[in-house]
């Protein structure tokens, strides 16, 4: 069987490289960290600390001398606290920053969508005003009567006398006339 070679005019083949498992993934280890953030700000931790240091110091006070493990001065319980405490400030810190991060994308969006609310309220305030200037300039029912009346009155005081077609007959549209007493044209 020949042995294939590789084409330069083609990519390669995908072959198996290492990569880190998807545990180790920095997304990964901020998600544990903040559990444990979460976690040590709980009262069950607290009460859980409490009870292992007492029992820790009554098992190393009280307890036969063979069975003692960390002697008075209590050197190992303090190393496994410090030890307890190097690991959970950075812990504590790297939750925070992605707590702070978080906070940051939702402060922008807020002000993003703050934004975008004021230019609808200016929008609608500005297209109120239009629509109040534009009633202002619209001629009203009452408007339109008056100038009627007043339109009335002037034809009356030239001496204009308005009838009805209703009131009128047939035959009387021809003998109404004006006060200089020509016939009115039809109406």
């Amino acid at each position: 069987m020949a042995e294939r070679r590789p084409r330069i005019d083609q990519p390669r083949e995908g072959g198996r490289r290492w990569s880190m498992p998807s545990v180790l993934t920095e997304e990964a280890f901020g998600v544990v960290s903040e559990k444990f953030a979460r976690f040590m700000g709980t009262p069950y931790f607290l009460i859980a600390m409490t009870v292992f240091v007492v029992v820790w110091l009554l098992w190393n006070t009280l307890a036969p001398e063979g069975l003692r493990f960390d002697p008075y001065a209590f050197i190992f319980l303090t190393l496994m606290l410090s030890l307890q405490a190097s690991y959970a400030a950075p812990l504590i810190l790297l939750a925070q920053n992605r707590q702070a991060d978080r906070d940051r994308v939702a402060l922008e969006q807020d002000r993003s969508r703050d934004e975008r609310n004021l230019a609808d309220t200016e929008f609608l305030t500005r297209e109120v005003a239009a629509l109040r200037i534009a009633m202002r300039d619209t001629a009203t029912r009452d408007f339109v009567r008056s100038e009627l009346r007043d339109l009335l009155d002037e034809l009356e005081e030239r001496g204009l006398v308005l009838v009805r077609r209703e009131d009128l007959r047939e035959g009387d549209e021809a003998s109404v006339t004006a006060g200089d007493g020509t016939p009115d044209p039809p109406t």
